[in-house]
């Protein structure tokens, strides 16, 4: 009696050829990373690293040269602060820093330069300012504030109250100053009119710059790197030509 057939696969050709293939295994054709494809992984991994620390680079050079900016306009315009709607800022802490120092005349022709309106809109941004200081209190502001059992405002003070109007005025020069450096004035065009301006480029920072450049250019070429004067001398002792 004759035995049965063996059943072969369909692809028993293949596998003759390649018998890894008969065992579900991957075919030699694909081969495994070389050392060269390793290399160049690492080289594209080191190279995105460097473009994304040069942007970080960029980015923050971008953001000093901001504020520097910032800063210069400050000093061009020393009438920003003098600017009557600044109250509004932080209408407390104006409160803590400029009005207990005022006389009731200050404070009346203060009213007048406002003007009925403006004197309205101030003293509704101050209850507004008064309910965010206690729900929503600002964590760059002076001063802290609870209520008191007449429901009255309370400051915490987080340094020692100014003593004099001199120095509450030259507190709340401060505070206008940090918070215009870190953008927090909300109606001014910061990006428009200073921080892409290079008008504002502080000329003194400008020029030190030029002169530290060009005293390392001269440095490198007449120098030998330890103060002295390079000369070129041959065996004579005298330059050769």
């Amino acid at each position: 009696m004759m035995a049965p057939l063996a059943l072969r696969p369909a692809n028993a050709q293949e596998a003759a050829k390649d018998p890894a293939n008969s065992n579900g295994h991957v075919s030699g054709d694909a081969s495994a990373p070389t050392n060269e494809d390793v290399i160049m992984d690492d080289e594209i991994d080191e190279s995105l690293l460097r473009d994304q620390l040069r942007q970080q680079q960029d980015e923050r050079a971008q953001r000093l040269q901001a504020k520097n900016r910032r800063k210069r306009y400050l000093e061009v315009h020393p009438e920003y602060f003098a600017d009557s709607s600044l109250e509004l800022a932080d209408p407390l802490l104006y409160d803590r820093l400029i009005r207990r120092f005022q006389t009731a005349s200050e404070r009346e022709a203060e009213g007048r330069k406002k003007g009925f309106s403006g004197q309205m809109a101030t003293d509704l941004w101050r209850a507004e300012a008064k309910k965010d200081a206690l729900s929503q209190p600002d964590p760059n502001s002076l001063f802290t504030y609870n209520r008191g059992p007449q429901g009255e405002i309370i400051e915490e003070e987080k340094d020692d109250v100014p003593m004099t109007k001199e120095e509450g005025r030259a507190w709340w020069v401060d505070e206008m100053t940090q918070r215009f450096l870190r953008g927090g004035d909300e109606d001014f065009e910061y990006e428009k009119l200073v921080d892409k301006n290079p008008k504002y480029d502080d000329p003194e920072l400008e020029r030190d710059l030029q002169d530290a450049y060009f005293e390392s250019m001269e440095s490198d070429f007449d120098s030998d790197g330890e103060g002295k004067e390079k000369v070129l001398t041959g065996e004579t002792g005298i330059q050769d030509y």
